[in-house]
């Protein structure tokens, strides 16, 4: 089997620095903790591909379609298939006031979103800020190792799995024609991240599925679970 553009992909990877071996990215737990990246706040476990998408490596998308399902591959990609050259233009040297008046506090390292654009502070050296817009990858050879879990065929599937990635798993969802139904039950938590996560699951749906032209939310409340959120919301605010 050879995938295409739009396949839908659940994909197991992990991503190393070619250059000293380091693990860089993976979605596995246990390697992320041997590999000293762990996170607490990351989802770990299958990550959704859309073949095409803008989003994705050139080389890993080229990759994945030559493969089949549960297949298994170790590739390494040069600068031009992953995350480019570094180019000396996205580099620059910023006044330190200018992160001062937005309330933040450079330190080398620090990953920052300027103007809408990432990068990352390189060095905080008298009053002045010297920030990198360049991948943290970019220049370098990196060293890829992926499994194809499942590819998702179905419209439900899809959404479902959009849903997930975008940290805004439903109770149900329910395609009819050319709308889309999804569904919060009151177990749900209905926090500032689940409005967000929301917000682009619903974007995501009409920029990859072209075939839907409406999609309707149905939330659920519970009490219970709105009592339970002004509790912690109230402990929250309490001053010591």
């Amino acid at each position: 089997m050879t995938f295409k553009d739009g396949d839908f992909l659940e994909v197991e990877y992990s991503v190393w620095d070619a250059t000293d071996n380091s693990l860089v990215a993976t979605t596995d737990e246990k390697k992320a903790k041997e590999g000293n990246i762990y996170n607490e706040k990351a989802r770990y476990g299958p990550s959704l591909m859309v073949l095409g998408a803008p989003g994705i490596v050139k080389g890993l998308d080229k990759e994945l379609r030559a493969m089949n399902e549960s297949d298994t591959r170790k590739f390494t990609l040069k600068p031009a298939e992953a995350f480019g050259d570094r180019s000396e233009d996205l580099i620059r040297v910023m006044p330190l006031s200018d992160f001062k008046a937005r309330d933040m506090n450079p330190y080398p390292g620090m990953r920052v979103t300027l103007d809408d654009v990432t990068a990352t502070v390189k060095s905080v050296n008298s009053g002045r800020v010297v920030v990198d817009a360049n991948h943290p990858l970019a220049g370098r050879d990196v060293i890829y190792e992926v499994r194809i879990v499942k590819c998702l065929r179905t419209d439900k599937e899809k959404i479902e799995g959009l849903a997930s990635d975008y940290g805004a798993a439903t109770t149900a969802v329910k395609v009819d024609n050319k709308s889309v139904e999804l569904t919060y039950d009151g177990k749900v938590k209905k926090d500032a991240d689940y409005f967000i996560n929301k917000t682009s699951l619903v974007a995501a749906v009409f920029s990859y599925m072209k075939n839907f032209e409406k999609v309707e939310v149905k939330e659920e409340y519970s009490r219970t679970e709105i009592e339970k959120q002004e509790e912690e919301h109230d402990h929250g605010d309490d001053r010591v």
